[in-house]
């Protein structure tokens, strides 16, 4: 997943970035509510932690613009407010959930992923098509109930197909996915990834869309 982590304190900001570096995400963070503000609009994110209190544009009103036109990426709000009028006029606003510092960091990814899940209307921790599977929760990625060992990058691809399991993906999309800012992206990492997902998951089990870009394979192909 890729994620905008949008907070002004540096020493937090970079334990919950190494954090979810760790935990297999591509990760942006800015700590200015109007840098949030043209990250969003130029990126595609599956979820935002959002401080509340930030320069530039505060969090409640960065939320309240999204929530406005129709943007409906997960925001978890992050903030010291813990009073009970903050958390109610925080989800009001329109937050998808709410964490009050000082937060567990393996709360943190529980409730990405938990938040992810209802912004995709599943109600399982499971991404599945055909006999391709992902646990959302463990990673753990089978084929006919059987594991599937895939590094950081091959799974993200993975995920980036399940995701729009119906769809073409395009190159920009699957790089979206792996990509943070500074991160270098190699000419040809995209089809080497899939060239390896083939060789793993079986070799007609993504379909190149010449020209378009990649989609799993259909019980009708």
């Amino acid at each position: 997943m890729r994620i905008l982590l949008v907070e002004d304190d540096t020493s937090l900001g970079e334990t919950i970035q190494s954090w979810l570096r760790l935990d297999q995400h591509a990760v942006d963070w800015v700590q200015r509510g109007d840098s949030a503000d043209t990250a969003i609009r130029t990126h595609r994110y599956d979820c935002v932690l959002l401080d509340r209190g930030l320069p530039g544009m505060s969090g409640d009103a960065l939320l309240a613009r999204l929530r406005t036109e129709g943007n409906r990426v997960p925001i978890i709000l992050i903030t010291a407010f813990n009073a009970l009028a903050d958390r109610v006029e925080g989800l009001d606003l329109g937050a998808d959930d709410y964490l009050v510092k000082p937060f567990e960091l393996e709360e943190m990814s529980a409730r990405i992923r938990a938040a992810v899940r209802r912004g995709a209307d599943q109600v399982s921790n499971q991404l599945a098509h055909e006999d391709i599977a992902i646990n959302l929760d463990t990673k753990q990625v089978t084929q006919h109930g059987q594991p599937v060992t895939l590094t950081a990058r091959e799974y993200n691809v993975l995920y980036a197909l399940l995701l729009r399991k119906n769809s073409i993906v395009t190159r920009a999309q699957i790089e979206e996915t792996l990509y943070g800012w500074g991160d270098e992206v190699e000419s040809n990492a995209i089809e080497v990834y899939i060239y390896n997902l083939r060789k793993k998951l079986g070799s007609g089990s993504i379909v190149t869309v010449r020209g378009l870009g990649y989609r799993l394979k259909n019980h009708e192909d």
